[in-house]
């Protein structure tokens, strides 16, 4: 095992001599006489630096670690790809190492969730990474505006990736420990155990999920390509129908957090996304994000989107939650960062906005592009929306074999 003597880990930790120095008379850090500090040690000191920056006192960390109450061992194995060092190269250097614009790659820092670095501060290792990617990207002329968006929706999504990981860990381990009347001893010694197991396992399943939906969204783009190879070559004609976005809310979701809380609520919520996902995507639609009380639909196909809110308008009463009121409407959208954009979306939130609890309300562009033999309509009249220009012309909307009042 390669070691790191204590101006060398200082050097990788990105901190002083001294706070090695004062980590190692603490006892915190305990190098191998004959190797030196690990990599273990470096990761040590970043959970370290972490603990002081919320407050804590060395000294009383250096005691609990001493008397057995908290252990860091976890580190020495499931924190290698989570806790890296800096590497010997700074981001002006790989810059010009690499053919990757400086901006573009101090842009790695941020999305990992730091702070914008100087051109002279040194890339972790982690970062480096990432570079291949990007670099390709840049060889391959791709504008740098789609890099970085395309860096930013991973960003994103990891991090609340990461954050429900931290969420199922308090709830699923840690909390379930401490009411028993563990001490943070056996914590300590649980997470050590664990954690490697959890960590490898959970490395494999994120990038089997991510292969996955890479398949649907591939699919798509397989299909459009040749869609369109087909079209030039005059043997398909493409269906120019519009996607229709939707919009379902919860009614009365701030009374109810208002009479049983915050914690019921977000049960509440979590209910209702079991029921609501399922049926949405039996009908090829997208659940693009979950906006407090209510949650933002994209269906390629109108009437196909129709049939879902009817569905999950009627699932949610069905399972006694809050009534969901929703709106939809179709026509051209902008998709950019993994969300959707543009005056189809804003319409379709204020159709939503509208519709009353229990109901489903569409606008003309939907209802034409619906199959009226499978649901009704109902003509609302002309309204007028907040926000939106003009009045709207817009349906209430029952299934055939169930029609509502």
């Amino acid at each position: 095992m390669a070691g790191h003597s204590l101006e060398a880990a200082a050097d990788r930790a990105g901190v002083e001599p001294v706070d090695i120095a004062r980590l190692t008379e603490l006892g915190i850090l305990a190098p191998d006489p004959d190797v030196g500090y690990s990599d273990a040690d470096l990761r040590r000191v970043q959970v370290v630096r972490a603990l002081e920056r919320a407050g804590l006192e060395l000294q009383g960390l250096a005691d609990l670690l001493r008397g057995g109450s908290v252990s860091l061992r976890f580190l020495d194995e499931a924190g290698s790809n989570v806790f890296t060092p800096l590497s010997d190269v700074t981001f002006a250097e790989l810059s010009e190492r690499s053919g990757v614009p400086l901006d573009m790659l101090t842009l790695l820092r941020e999305v990992t969730g730091g702070r914008a670095p100087r051109a002279g501060e040194r890339v972790r290792e982690d970062e480096l990474e990432i570079v291949p990617l990007v670099a390709y990207q840049v060889e391959l002329g791709f504008r740098g505006e789609a890099i970085e968006r395309a860096l930013r929706v991973y960003g994103d999504s990891l991090r609340r990736v990461a954050e429900g990981e931290a969420e199922w860990w308090r709830s699923e381990v840690q909390t379930p420990l401490l009411e028993r009347g563990a001490h943070a001893d056996e914590l300590g010694r649980r997470s050590a155990e664990i954690s490697p197991r959890l960590s490898r396992a959970t490395d494999r399943a994120l990038v089997a999920i991510y292969h996955a939906q890479q398949m649907h969204v591939w699919s798509a783009n397989i299909v459009d390509g040749i869609t369109t190879a087909l079209e030039q070559a005059g043997l398909h004609t493409r269906d120019e129908r519009q996607p229709a976005m939707c919009f379902l809310d919860l009614t009365g979701f701030t009374q109810l957090t208002e009479e049983l809380g915050d914690a019921e609520a977000a049960r509440t919520i979590e209910r209702s996304k079991r029921i609501v996902r399922p049926i949405s995507v039996r009908h090829d639609g997208l659940p693009v994000k979950w906006l407090g009380d209510g949650v933002m639909f994209h269906f390629p196909d109108p009437g196909a989107g129709v049939r879902a809110a009817i569905e999950m308008v009627d699932a949610l009463a069905e399972a006694e939650l809050p009534a969901a009121h929703v709106g939809l409407h179709a026509g051209p959208i902008v998709r950019q960062e993994g969300d959707y954009y543009g005056q189809t979306v804003n319409l379709a939130a204020r159709i939503g906005e509208y519709a009353r609890p229990g109901e489903v309300l569409v606008s003309g562009a939907v209802k034409d592009a619906s199959d009226p033999e499978l649901v009704t309509f109902r003509e609302v009249g002309r309204v007028e929306l907040k926000g939106v220009s003009g009045a709207v012309e817009l349906y209430s909307v029952t299934a055939r074999s169930g029609e509502r009042s």
